[in-house]
């Protein structure tokens, strides 16, 4: 008889928790609130995509479209949270840094006015290396998809 166990899922949480969590800030920070996360398995986020967006001014001007890497930085983020979150790293001043990104691929053009869904999961969880898959959606259609691993380490030294 095999026993599954399932970890609690984590309640949403705003803004002020994604920064607790993540060191960007504005205009970097491409995650708006967290709607789920399930530590050590999964987290469903949002980016609010506006028009006040900096990128938006010149890509494209008349035909505004958010840049697929900010796209994948998005989910990169994501991940962030779900890692620091998993081990416990909040308020330690730990980063996570991509070291790779595969397999991406831009299905839906995102334009201003959408909430993008960031929907990231582990595929391999170690103490330093995470790997990930992650998906952008927009009412439920991928948007873009992508694998990534990403490394936990400390902040530079100050200079």
């Amino acid at each position: 008889m095999s026993e599954t166990t399932t970890k609690a899922a984590i309640g949403s949480f705003d803004v002020t928790r994604v920064m607790a969590a993540l060191p960007h800030r504005y205009p970097m920070l491409l995650v708006d609130r967290v709607e789920r996360l399930v530590p050590d398995e999964s987290i469903t986020a949002i980016k609010a995509v506006t028009i006040n967006e900096q990128f938006f001014q010149g890509h494209f001007p008349g035909r505004p479209i958010m840049p697929g890497v900010l796209i994948v930085e998005a989910l990169a983020q994501a991940a962030g949270v779900l890692a620091v979150e998993s081990l416990g790293l909040a308020g330690t001043g730990k980063l996570v840094y991509f070291m790779s990104i595969d397999d991406v691929k831009f299905r839906k053009p995102v334009e201003p006015g959408v909430l993008l869904r960031l929907e990231v999961s582990f595929v391999q969880k170690r103490a330093r290396v995470c790997k990930f898959a992650g998906k952008a959606l927009i009412d439920g259609d991928v948007a873009a998809e992508c694998a990534f691993t990403a490394m936990i380490a400390d902040p530079p030294a100050a200079a």
